[in-house]
């Protein structure tokens, strides 16, 4: 019997869950064949991907015949059956609330509140992370193959072709204009659930899941990792939380920064973090 398959890459934000939870979990490297899919090459639009996971996001799991294709499904599966058998705590309804679009961690990567900031990106990796897509899903949408896919390629290019026309400056003074409210918009409700609403979530120590990280935990860590690294961080270490207050304006919450500090001292944080936050 082959192998579990695990479609993943090193710099998204949600492969990153299943990846901690592999170390947390004890799996061993043989235990779990991970494909590489390069989502900055939108190689995860191509046909052969969509048939395996039609929504083409990451990561993706095949296991026992069956494709799984959220993360949150894909965690529970690594969860229910870490051979081992260790325990963690169970995921709660927080799983669901911090994948919520109001906290996505994926926009603020394009995202751009006024001039400078779109100007900023428009010449580095958020070009490229929104163009080399753009021009994937166009490729592919003219062939024979795309056919069964037909709806998700010509949504899939209206909405990161408007994207792309804001960072090409072809878009109306309207659409660029809306695109920085609802830039400003998405960082204001992020803030306000980092100094408000999270500190409330977190227990005095540890982690959701008690001594040790929970389900829950693998989701917080990797969203709170991108939220970091967006705002300027790339260092993974205890203190590397700080680098939010930038963006925050405010002190770093105790609770954020102690939670932070706990994951820190974690192997998996530091495996797949070892390159840096992303």
């Amino acid at each position: 019997m082959s192998n579990p398959i695990l479609y993943t890459f090193g710099p998204s934000v949600w492969a990153s869950v299943p990846e901690l939870a592999l170390v947390e979990l004890g799996y061993d490297q043989d235990d779990i064949e991970k494909k590489v899919v390069n989502l900055a090459e939108g190689e995860n639009f191509a046909p052969a991907f969509l048939k395996i996971n039609p929504r083409g996001t990451l990561p993706t799991f095949q296991a026992g015949g069956k494709a799984y294709t959220s993360t949150a499904e894909v965690t529970s599966y690594l969860v229910a059956h870490a051979s081992n058998r260790v325990t963690v705590a169970p995921g709660t309804d927080f799983i669901n609330k911090i994948h919520e679009e109001q906290y996505d961690p994926n926009f603020l990567m394009v995202s751009a509140r006024h001039e400078d900031e779109l100007r900023s990106k428009a010449s580095g990796f958020s070009m490229t992370f929104i163009q080399n897509p753009q021009n994937v899903l166009e490729k592919h949408s003219a062939t024979s193959q795309s056919a069964d896919y037909r709806e998700f390629y010509d949504t899939k290019i209206a909405e990161n072709g408007k994207v792309l026309s804001i960072y090409q400056s072809k878009a109306s003074e309207n659409v660029k204009n809306s695109f920085f409210e609802s830039s400003r918009a998405h960082w204001d409700t992020l803030k306000a659930f980092i100094l408000k609403e999270l500190p409330d979530i977190l227990p005095e120590g540890g982690f959701l899941g008690g001594d040790k990280p929970g389900e829950d935990d693998f989701h917080l860590a990797a969203w709170l990792a991108r939220i970091v690294f967006v705002a300027g961080g790339a260092d993974s270490s205890k203190h590397g939380v700080r680098a939010i207050e930038k963006e925050l304006g405010k002190p770093t919450p105790e609770k954020v920064a102690s939670y932070w500090a706990a994951w820190s001292k974690r192997k998996s944080w530091q495996e797949v973090y070892a390159n840096g936050l992303h």
